[in-house]
C-alpha cells in the first residue's frame, strides 16, 4: 500500500507532525533552491536545521534554548547568519511568490503595499522641484503595473 504524504510535517508512523516543521509539499517546494552539499565535511540535513530555525523564531526563544531533538544551536545559529547574509531566504520567498502566483495560491485583495510608515524628508512639504546645490530635480518613482512584481521587489531590495 503506497504511503500517503502528510500535511501538518514530517510525523512518524503517519501520525502529524509538529506545528513549527515544514509539510513534506513545502519541503518538495524549497529544497531545490537550497545549496548542495560539496567537497568537505558533512552539513547537517537541510530540513532538520529549518524546522530548528522556525522553531527558534516561533517560538521567540534564543538559540541555547532549542530543543534537544535539533543539532547543536551553534551550527543552526551560523547557517541562520550565513543564508541571511547571502541572501538565501529573500531569493525564496521571491521564487515561491511567483510561484505560488503562477498557481493561483496567493490572494492579492489581502496585500496593501504602503509607503505610510516611511519618514519624508522635511522638504517634501512644499520644496521647489530642483535643487539649489546641484540644480538637479529629485528621481521620478516609477508606479509598479504588476502587483506581484511590486511585491517580490520589496522582498529582494
Amino acid at each position: 500500500m503506497a504511503r500517503k504524504k502528510t500535511r501538518t510535517g514530517r510525523g512518524v508512523d503517519g501520525r502529524p507532525g509538529r506545528r513549527d516543521e515544514l509539510t513534506d509539499e513545502a519541503w518538495e517546494r524549497i529544497e531545490p533552491l537550497l545549496p548542495k552539499q560539496r567537497r568537505g565535511g558533512r552539513w547537517a540535513d537541510h530540513r532538520t536545521v529549518l524546522n530548528c530555525m522556525f522553531w527558534v523564531l516561533n517560538a521567540g526563544a534564543q538559540w541555547r534554548d532549542m530543543p534537544e531533538r535539533y543539532r547543536k544551536w551553534e551550527t543552526v545559529y551560523g547557517r541562520y547568519r550565513r543564508w541571511t547574509r547571502e541572501g538565501l531566504f529573500d531569493r525564496i520567498l521571491a521564487r515561491l511568490h511567483v510561484s505560488l502566483d503562477e498557481h493561483g495560491r496567493i490572494d492579492w485583495s489581502v496585500f496593501d503595499v504602503d509607503g505610510s510608515n516611511v519618514r519624508a524628508h522635511r522638504a517634501a512639504a512644499g520644496a521647489p522641484g530642483a535643487s539649489k546645490r546641484t540644480g538637479r530635480a529629485s528621481r521620478e518613482i516609477t508606479p509598479w503595473d504588476d502587483p506581484a512584481e511590486a511585491l517580490a521587489r520589496s522582498f529582494i531590495l
